[in-house]
């Protein structure tokens, strides 16, 4: 991963230690805790609320990925059968589980538990299955309706079914664990989570202001906090101290670039083994990455008053990708207009097929409502062997030099 070509943001030391420290201590510092091993997309809240220690097996794959690590656990677990064409986090978890010795921090720790969501993608679900039948620990899988409405919104008795399941989800953690769940205790992680959600997106949306504060790799970078300790002190108290040197950064006018010309929108996950050197291409440009679909998926707006489980099973079901092509669309188009972009770039990701599928069609939408030019680049989120630099590169040029023609 090559350095950045831009200014580093003072609180980069304090994010690395926090997210080591996380790890560490889910290896070898949790006492009394079981461990949960947690998708994205399920309701962590409930996990923390029973003082259950959760870690992200697909936020450790990105981190893979970043440190150099993916190929080497992808082979392991095509060695074993895996299909290449599976999610590259799916396979580096694999061969982390197989051969722990080759994987950064020395692994992930064995589950008491697993939880996992369908509202992200399928695979996650036979992925856990393997890691269930790996370490012989409980799986509890939430099932979250696809929501078809063109407003985004799910209808009363899909989130009806998806409280059910919450309440289940309780019994069963209650059940594995021999814990408790006390609604005091629900109502204080809910707010933390809440607290942090807020000030991640309040983060997110100073980089409207000219020129962006960040750039796409910050974005991508800061947005871990979010996920693995959503629910905690610590997560908003980093929050709170980006949001003060992010806004520090607008009031100066101090642009995350030497020289920001454009302004560009980023969809899918990021290419975790290349992100500067990718990203630098841009920056060659002074192209800047002011917004993206991706980190926005942590944004999601949570209910504050009413019922907790009913809230929890609306914004579980509500996430980016359980939404139509239509309402992923009209998204973009409301992130191209707000943040005044001049172009986007997708990602269309050989490891995701639910975030890739339909870009084209998304594409031609988005640049028909705004008259914004897209690019369509191809790679992968974590394996570094579908990466050609040297035809990504040329992509970009034709695209950048696009942008320059149109003045």
């Amino acid at each position: 991963m090559s350095e950045r070509r831009y200014k580093k943001l003072k609180t980069a030391p304090q994010l690395k230690t926090l997210l080591e420290r996380h790890y560490l201590a889910a290896k070898y510092f949790h006492p009394g805790k079981p461990i949960a091993w947690v998708t994205s997309g399920a309701p962590v809240e409930i996990v923390r609320a029973l003082d259950l220690f959760p870690v992200y097996p697909e936020n450790y794959g990105a981190l893979c990925g970043a440190r150099g690590a993916s190929a080497e656990l992808c082979q392991v677990a095509e060695a074993r059968g895996y299909s290449p064409d599976l999610c590259a986090y799916a396979r580096s978890s694999v061969g982390m589980m197989n051969d722990a010795k080759r994987a950064p921090l020395g692994g992930l720790p064995r589950p008491d538990v697993l939880i996992t969501c369908g509202n992200i993608c399928g695979t996650v679900l036979k992925w856990y299955e393997a890691a269930a039948r790996h370490y012989g620990a409980p799986l509890f899988i939430l099932d979250t309706p696809f929501i078809h409405a063109d407003d985004g919104e799910p209808t009363p008795h899909a989130i009806a079914y998806v409280a059910v399941q919450l309440d289940e989800m309780i019994a069963f953690l209650e059940k594995q664990t021999r814990r408790k769940l006390a609604r005091e205790k629900l109502f204080d992680v809910l707010r933390l989570s809440i607290e942090a959600v807020n000030l991640w997106r309040e983060v997110r949306e100073m980089c409207r202001a000219r020129p962006s504060p960040l750039n796409a790799p910050d974005l991508f970078l800061n947005m871990a906090p979010i996920v693995t300790l959503r629910g905690t002190k610590e997560c908003v108290e980093f929050y709170r101290a980006l949001k003060d040197e992010v806004a520090e950064r607008v009031a100066h006018k101090v642009s995350a670039l030497p020289e920001e010309k454009y302004r560009l929108l980023w969809d899918n996950i990021a290419i975790w083994h290349h992100l500067y050197k990718f990203y630098n291409h841009f920056v060659d440009y002074g192209a800047c990455f002011v917004v993206d679909t991706y980190t926005g998926g942590w944004a999601m707006r949570m209910n504050e008053q009413g019922d907790p489980i009913e809230g929890l099973a609306r914004t579980y079901t509500q996430v980016f990708l359980n939404q139509s092509l239509r309402v992923r669309a009209r998204d973009m188009i409301d992130l191209a207009q707000r943040f005044d972009v001049d172009g986007f770039v997708m990602h269309s990701n050989r490891s995701c097929k639910p975030y890739s599928a339909g870009q084209y069609d998304i594409r031609r939408i988005v640049t028909e409502q705004t008259g914004k030019p897209g690019l369509i680049i191809e790679a992968d989120h974590s394996d570094p062997r579908s990466y050609d630099d040297a035809a990504i590169r040329a992509r970009i040029q034709m695209f950048m030099e696009g942008l320059q023609a149109r003045g």
